[in-house]
């Protein structure tokens, strides 16, 4: 992963940049507001409706936490807890399962959680489990505050059978 050097503005539009990050923060649109949310993904069409169905069937709590708020309101994520345990539904194919991707790894790490396939992948502040062979990804990230991290699909395996179509990767 490569970053740009950061350049600083012409002191002509200086001012008026500062006004706008000003007038953001002040409507509430900055990013660090008081209820930030997981990115959420944009599923198009047939993926957008079965997403729709997998919100309105998710529990009111997830390894014990309660379901919490996103702002924008959403039908594509939820959170649960604080830390929050995040998902969305309809994001994108995960790179390891992408053949000719930089990271592909046909062979990567899978669990299954009551009848529920998922991709498992460790990172520095917990997990990340991405659902297999359904017709969209659901991409659920769990803090290490919920360890073992596993326990938060025993609570989604429901809603996810119910609404997430089966389909081979």
């Amino acid at each position: 992963m490569s970053f740009a050097p950061r350049r600083s503005l012409p002191s002509a539009l200086r001012a008026p940049a500062v006004l706008l990050a000003l007038l953001a923060a002040a409507a509430g649109c900055a990013s660090g507001g008081d209820r930030p949310g997981p990115p959420v993904p944009s599923p198009t069409g047939e993926a957008a409706g079965i997403c729709r169905e997998l919100y309105g069937a998710l529990p009111g709590e997830v390894d014990g936490q309660p379901r919490g708020e996103i702002e924008p309101e959403t039908r594509f994520a939820a959170v649960w807890g604080e830390p929050a345990i995040e998902l969305g539904c309809g994001v994108p194919r995960p790179e390891v399962l992408t053949p000719g991707g930089e990271h592909y790894d046909p062979v990567s790490e899978s669990v299954d959680v009551n009848g529920v396939s998922w991709l498992l992948e460790k990172r520095d502040d917990g997990h990340r489990f991405t659902l297999l062979d359904r017709e969209v990804f659901v991409r659920v990230t769990v803090p290490d505050a919920y360890a073992p991290e596993v326990n938060a699909l025993v609570d989604l395996a429901d809603a996810v059978r119910e609404t997430v179509p089966e389909k081979p990767l």
